[in-house]
């Protein structure tokens, strides 16, 4: 049987640390940003840690098992 393919899509919104650990962008931080005040958008700067009700998805997306 053929190797699997991981999600094009999952591999540039996703990224797995050396520990394993899968980090997501935040949200809100693409458009509409003007009324948002500068406390709130650098909150949403960075990298997060995909929540453990999304990580299996996740996961089978990324072809980890």
């Amino acid at each position: 049987m053929p190797k699997m393919k991981s999600h094009s899509g999952a591999k540039k919104r996703f990224k797995v640390t050396g520990s394993g650990k899968v980090m997501r962008r935040k949200a809100n931080k693409n458009h509409l940003l003007e009324h948002k005040n500068s406390k709130r958008k650098r909150n949403m700067s960075g990298r997060t840690q995909v929540d453990k009700s999304n990580q299996k998805q996740v996961d089978r997306l990324l072809g980890r098992r």
